[in-house]
């Protein structure tokens, strides 16, 4: 699947810039030879600074309605749900802020809005969300694991990407409908949303599903005059004690590790060594688990490495020079810190808006990701047939020993591809 590889361990403070040296984060954070100012000081850069800040703004306004309907989907109430959402938002921030300015590299945390699909696709789960959060850190332990442990991380690398893929475009399948059926349920709302995404979406698509959102907002603010706010705007910190079940450890955690793991961390991973910087992928992968761990016991699913928001911060438009870049991420972590303090607003705002209105955004959120995913999954012509048996396993929403989809989807499309490479006699 082209994950990270098997290399000698580097030292994890060393980072390899696009001009081919090296430098140590310890080094690059002493005190500066020039007058006693720290060399961090002097590399920041306010066009990495707005560049950092329309990521994060990106980053959350696209996808938070999809982190709200994950939570949900498997359990949690408002409260719980605005409890995960904080601690999503500041554990990005913190582990953002904290690698970005050990490594002197633009290490964009997000939270795993593929894995939030999985979640509204696989519903509840025997022990409802307290089962859901078991399952959470047991993904996250998986994830600390792959990276202190080469061989799963080895093992997760070779999953073939086509059946990863067709996985992913089944869990986002029905979720990308959403908005379709906004339109031919209420076209009054859902129309306005998909016009404002799809004229937006022809100048930027970054700014395509936030003018989407802000045209929700105006509609929701028009259509619920006069409807009381349940909850409080300020979110609180929701403890759940966690349990454990078979089905949500088949059914959520390993789906979830998967999705992150193939999704997330593998092409976070690409993103930084595309735009020139090598950072040990391992280290990554366990710092990140461990903030998944510290999110989950308050209703966080998983933090992992950005993407989307990773080519933002790490490519030339946050700054011509790559050494100055990591200021982005971490003035992104810093605005994730800020946005976390708005959870309870935001699940105000999904509270009082029509259930059909807040799917159809998070499925156009989620449109670029399954037409990615596809396209991965139908690439290779050998695996075509393998990769379309766990695309409709996965879509169909079946489940077995209260087991969802995604996991029988990945192993119907795991037989039939090891069955394409039984040697014939």
């Amino acid at each position: 699947m082209g994950g990270w590889q098997g290399d000698p361990e580097v030292n994890f403070f060393l980072g390899r810039h696009q001009d081919g040296g090296s430098q140590s984060a310890d080094d690059a954070l002493a005190p500066g030879r020039n007058g006693g100012h720290p060399v961090a000081t002097r590399t920041f850069s306010w066009q990495a600074f707005g560049a950092g800040i329309f990521a994060a703004f990106v980053g959350f306004a696209s996808s938070f309605a999809v982190i709200v309907q994950g939570l949900t989907a498997v359990g949690a109430t408002s409260a719980q749900a605005a409890s995960g959402l904080m601690a999503l938002s500041l554990g990005m921030g913190i582990c953002g802020i904290l690698l970005s300015a050990r490594t002197r590299m633009p290490i964009s945390i997000a939270w795993s809005t593929p894995g939030a699909a999985l979640l509204a696709t696989s519903g509840r789960v025997e022990g409802g969300f307290a089962a859901a959060v078991g399952a959470f850190l047991v993904a996250a332990a998986l994830v600390v694991v792959a990276g202190l442990w080469k061989p799963l991380g080895r093992a997760v690398a070779a999953i073939p990407l086509p059946l990863a893929s067709a996985m992913l475009a089944g869990v986002l399948f029905g979720l990308c409908l959403a908005p379709v059926k906004a339109v031919a349920q209420a076209p009054a709302l859902g129309l306005p949303v998909v016009v404002a995404w799809a004229l937006v979406a022809r100048l930027n698509r970054l700014y395509a599903v936030p003018a989407a959102l802000l045209v929700t907002i105006v509609l929701v603010v028009v259509t619920a005059q006069g409807t009381a706010v349940e909850g409080s705007l300020w979110p609180l910190p929701v403890l759940v004690t966690p349990s454990f079940s078979l089905a949500a450890l088949i059914g959520i955690a390993l789906p979830l590790f998967v999705v992150t793991m193939a999704s997330q961390n593998i092409p976070g991973i690409a993103v930084l060594n595309v735009n020139g910087y090598r950072p040990a992928p391992g280290p990554l992968f366990t710092v990140t688990g461990l903030f998944s761990l510290l999110a989950a016991p308050f209703g966080g699913h998983a933090i992992n490495l950005a993407a989307i928001t990773a080519a933002l911060c790490a490519g030339p438009d946050a700054h011509p020079d790559p050494k100055r870049r990591y200021w982005a991420a971490i003035t992104t972590g810093g605005a994730y810190l800020l946005f976390g303090l708005l959870a309870g607003a935001a699940i105000a705002f999904v509270g009082a808006s029509p259930p059909i209105l807040i799917e159809a955004v998070a499925g156009l959120a989620l449109l670029g990701a399954f037409g990615s995913a596809l396209v991965a999954a139908l690439a290779e012509p050998g695996d075509r047939e393998a990769a379309v048996v766990t695309f409709i396993v996965t879509a169909s929403g079946i489940g077995f020993f209260g087991i969802s989809g995604a996991f029988w989807g990945l192993i119907a499309g795991g037989l039939i591809h090891a069955l394409a490479r039984w040697p014939r006699r």
